[in-house]
C-alpha cells in the first residue's frame, strides 16, 4: 500500500481460539484514499464454524497464520502515527508489532457503529453475507 499519509488506522475482525486467544480472520489497513485487506487461514485444525460475533467462517482466509506478524509490521512500516478502535484491539496491535498504537477512543472519535459513508471500506464479501465496513476513516 502506497504511504500517501503517514498516519494509518488499523482494525481487524477475530475468532476466539481454543484458549480464548485473539485469533484475527480479517485485517484492515487504511489510509485517507486507500485501504489494504488481509484474510488469514486459521492458526490450527479445528472444526469448522462460524462467528456468532461477527458472521466470519473459521475455514476462510488466504494468507498463512504464521505471517501475521510479517504481514502486519509490514503493512504499517512506512506509517509514523497508527490508530485503532478500542483498548483490546489496541494491546493487541501494540504487543504485536511492538509500535506504539493511538486509541481513537481517546480523542472522541465517534465508534464505529456511528460512521456512515467514510468512503474508506474494505468488504470481506468471502466471510460476510452483506459488506462489512472495516476502519473507520478519521482522514475527513
Amino acid at each position: 500500500m502506497a504511504c500517501a499519509s503517514r498516519e494509518a488506522v488499523i482494525d481487524f475482525e477475530f475468532l476466539h481460539g481454543r484458549q480464548n486467544e485473539t485469533v484475527v480472520k480479517e485485517l484492515c489497513v487504511a489510509i485517507s484514499t486507500a485501504s489494504g485487506t488481509f484474510r488469514f487461514k486459521s492458526s490450527y485444525k479445528m472444526a469448522d464454524h462460524v462467528s456468532s460475533e461477527n458472521g466470519i467462517k473459521l475455514s476462510v482466509g488466504h494468507i498463512e497464520y504464521k505471517y501475521l506478524h510479517t504481514v502486519v509490521t509490514e503493512a504499517v512500516a512506512g506509517f509514523t502515527l497508527l490508530n485503532a478502535y478500542g483498548v483490546s484491539k489496541v494491546t493487541f496491535l501494540s504487543t504485536l508489532t511492538g509500535r506504539t498504537i493511538h486509541n481513537l477512543e481517546d480523542v472522541d472519535y465517534p465508534t464505529p457503529d456511528t460512521i456512515t459513508n467514510t468512503g474508506v471500506h474494505c468488504h470481506a464479501t468471502n466471510f460476510l453475507a452483506q459488506p462489512k465496513r472495516c476502519t473507520p476513516s478519521i482522514f475527513g
